[in-house]
């Protein structure tokens, strides 16, 4: 398979096939809806030893080489709901997934989703996603079997029997990722935006996607992009690249949208109003899909890591940027060569050895905003029970 082809399948493999080209033969009978009162369909529920009660211990690796334990601890009593949609992972051979979750949406769970249990009850439905099989199927040039509408109805469904069975009035914030971040963008066009249950959105985080904006409104419909510590209602959007590897020109995968007068959202979970700031990563030796997480070297030079997360402080920043047509969120990595930490991080997605540009950072986009994105959704946590 060519460069470009990869490029290709890159695209449609983490955001997910579209109406069209995931149309069923309409001969095919519609699939049985799946019965989210049962906890079998659910990947994640709170009181669970399930895919988001994983550890997320963490060594904090300084500057000077000094090294210190982070230990987590997950609120059972949060006052507030975290409803997450993952991206595209699952290792099944046919077109959409089964419900029967696989190591790698396990893995994925425990990277992106579990550590906001410090804040948030953390909900996360099981979905016959469109496969990684189905979308290598069709870019070899065969018809691809991959129902994106069935992914779509399955979290809708979740989220009804989420809204009807557990939410009680909480607040509830959004994640998703890649292909969940589509679907999420879908969800809350068609079930809340406008709708009553809008006034219960503590926040959505929408990452590694495309969020069209109105940049004279700064605004997803009707929800404005997060600006200020503390608001509810709002979205948190963005896609990462390496500062000196921005999206090339003739990119058309992530950083810009197809619809006229808008732009991509970019928001810095470390500076909502703006500017640089260092963001606080949480990195990992764990890999999913066979991708390792762990940079060609080893996190500090005579550093051992036997946690399953590691924090580098001060080592990366990052900033939002409108350049060339397209708004990203821009990485820096800050090395010091008399500094024993690695001086470099991972994520970039690779072939033959070589990064596909077009992808950017886009494996590491929720690790690398992980303690900024957690810290967010706490003081977002307060302002909302403070309102009611």
């Amino acid at each position: 398979m060519s460069r470009k082809q990869w490029a290709a399948l890159g695209l449609i493999a983490t955001l997910g096939l579209s109406t069209a080209a995931c149309a069923r033969n309409s001969a095919t009978p519609p699939p049985v809806p799946n019965n989210y009162a049962k906890e079998e369909n659910w990947l994640c529920r709170p009181g669970r030893q399930d895919a988001c009660a994983a550890d997320q211990t963490a060594t904090v690796v300084q500057a000077d080489g000094k090294t210190s334990v982070e230990t987590f601890k997950a609120d059972p009593n949060a006052p507030i709901d975290c409803f997450y949609v993952y991206p595209t992972v699952s290792s099944d051979p046919g077109g959409n997934s089964d419900m029967t979750p696989d190591l790698p949406e396990r893995a994925v769970a425990d990277q992106q989703f579990a550590r906001f249990g410090s804040v948030c009850k953390l909900y996360a439905p099981s979905y016959r996603q469109v496969t990684i099989a189905a979308l290598r199927k069709m870019m070899m040039g065969g018809a691809s079997n991959g129902d994106g509408e069935l992914a779509y109805a399955d979290v809708r469904d979740a989220w009804k029997d989420y809204l009807a069975r557990d939410n009680h009035g909480r607040g509830v914030v959004l994640i998703g990722h890649s292909q969940g971040s589509r679907i999420l963008l879908r969800l809350i066009k068609e079930e809340i935006d406008g709708k009553p249950v809008q006034k219960q959105l503590v926040s959505a985080l929408i990452l590694g996607m495309n969020t069209p904006v109105d940049p004279a409104k700064d605004a997803y419909g009707s929800l404005p992009l997060c600006r200020k510590a503390g608001q509810t209602g709002c979205v948190i959007s963005y896609v990462s690249f390496r500062a000196d590897a921005p999206p090339p020109p003739t990119s058309k995968f992530f950083g810009k949208v197809a619809e006229p007068g808008m732009k991509a959202a970019c928001v810095n979970p470390a500076a909502l109003a703006g500017g640089s700031a260092t963001v606080r990563s949480y990195f990992s030796d764990r890999t999913i899909m066979g991708t390792a997480m762990r940079p060609a070297t080893v996190w500090a030079k005579d550093v051992t890591v036997s946690t399953p997360f590691v924090e580098l402080p001060g080592l990366v920043s990052a900033e939002c940027v409108s350049k060339d047509g397209f708004d990203y969120l821009a990485v820096t990595v800050h090395p010091d060569k008399a500094d024993p930490r690695a001086d470099n991080i991972p994520g970039d997605l690779l072939v033959l050895g070589q990064p596909l540009k077009d992808w950017g950072l886009h494996l590491v986009d929720v690790n690398l905003t992980m303690g900024d994105l957690v810290s967010v959704v706490g003081e977002q946590s307060k302002a909302y029970t403070a309102a009611k």
